[in-house]
């Protein structure tokens, strides 16, 4: 079993610039008042983050059917969703981009790893495509460019919904214990920006990736005396990681915060589960919206499950209704969007004009039903109080 904390990419960015014969409006569009809407979905299908590319897509089918209301259509014009692997490259993402771009794709949805979102981003920049961004965390998307959006959450988010179970961390010491790998290293540096920014006092424990024995580690925890420990782990060590901060009373000692994951990995939090708490970008049922109830209602029916991401690809087809609404004109698909509040599965949305992050409702949560665990909101934080800073125009 493997949880995580937080779903950080590799930070890299490229621009990469798309030549294709022919219009490419004409090749993909056609013209008139009746050419479809093209739409192309680069996602992980495949590879280490296919789990989340699953829901992703299968949030952005039902979406889309409820923004149409079932007709599949953007007034008269059908919408027609071009899926391709990426697999979780960069390299295949762009690849993939450059392809649908040539062909005449104005709209282009996706990107599961952060790593892809920001070699993606650029080539949207440059060739004058709507991209919204899919489960990719990094904050490095928000602000990239006048043609990129997100439909799910950022880092920052998380960081901020983790200080939110103390309160005012100015002051307050926050300790990381995370992996000593480009996951852990890049949860450490969030920490300290987020936190360390607001006046706290951050220090890390980095544990080997080969490491199999963690008493040392929980010792040297529970010894720290934080006033909050954020665990950031991935991989098959967790449920011996997590025992260890049992055994060694970590959890009478200071509040323990990481972020809550898809279901199946719940089980590796084993007896301790329910001392854990968690941060939580989304879990089904934690909203009690109507989009949220319409988002299951499909999603169930198509024979999938409700988890983490299905959201970021519901929002996305949200996204992508209305921006078409504006017509073909990318330009005005970007200004439709800028400064837009929707009603969405989390609860009310807002795409923040000044540089395209969107402002949503985060969720604190709890583990229960021991062996077999369930998930239960314990408060919603309102989108203002884990809002980013205005990211600076490029």
């Amino acid at each position: 079993m493997r949880t995580r904390g937080l779903i950080p990419g590799l930070v890299v960015a490229a621009v990469l610039a798309v030549s294709a014969c022919g219009s490419p409006q004409e090749a993909a569009n056609g013209s008139g008042a009746e050419a479809p809407v093209k739409v192309g979905l680069v996602y992980s299908k495949s590879g280490a983050l296919a789990s989340y590319g699953k829901h992703y897509a299968e949030g952005f089918k039902a979406g889309l059917d409820w923004a149409t209301k079932g007709t599949n259509k953007i007034g008269k014009r059908p919408v027609e969703v071009t899926e391709v692997d990426d697999a979780g490259d960069p390299a295949k993402a762009v690849s993939a981009a450059k392809d649908l771009i040539g062909k005449g794709y104005k709209i282009i949805a996706g990107s599961t790893s952060s790593g892809v979102a920001l070699q993606v981003a650029p080539l949207a920049e440059q060739n004058k495509v709507l991209f919204i961004s899919g489960p990719a965390a990094t904050d490095a998307v928000t602000g990239v460019g006048k043609y990129t959006f997100r439909s799910g959450r950022q880092t920052w988010q998380d960081i901020r919904t983790a200080a939110a179970f103390v309160g005012d961390v100015s002051g307050k010491k926050i300790t990381v214990l995370a992996q000593d790998t480009a996951f852990g290293q890049a949860n450490v540096a969030a920490v300290k920006a987020v936190m360390g920014g607001a006046g706290a006092t951050v220090d890390s424990i980095l544990v080997p990736a080969s490491a199999t024995e963690f008493t040392p580690f929980a010792t040297q925890a529970r010894n720290a005396k934080p006033n909050l420990l954020f665990v950031a782990w991935a991989g098959t060590t967790a449920q011996a990681m997590w025992l260890s901060l049992g055994q060694q009373n970590v959890f009478s000692a200071t509040t323990v915060v990481t972020g809550l994951d898809i279901s199946p990995t719940w089980v590796a939090y084993g007896p301790v589960g329910a001392q854990v708490s968690f941060l939580a970008h989304y879990f089904a049922g934690a909203a009690g919206t109507e989009a949220e109830k319409a988002m299951t209602e499909r999603v169930t029916k198509a024979g999938g499950t409700v988890e983490l991401f299905t959201p970021d690809g519901f929002t996305a087809a949200q996204m992508i209704v209305h921006a078409a609404e504006a017509g073909d004109d990318v330009d005005k698909m970007v200004a439709a969007l800028e400064g837009w509040s929707f009603d969405g599965v989390k609860g009310k949305i807002t795409v923040r004009p000044e540089d395209h992050a969107m402002l949503q409702p985060m969720f604190q949560a709890k583990l229960t039903g021991g062996a077999t665990p369930k998930a239960e909101l314990v408060k919603t934080l309102d989108p203002a109080s884990v809002a980013p800073p205005v990211t600076p125009k490029k």
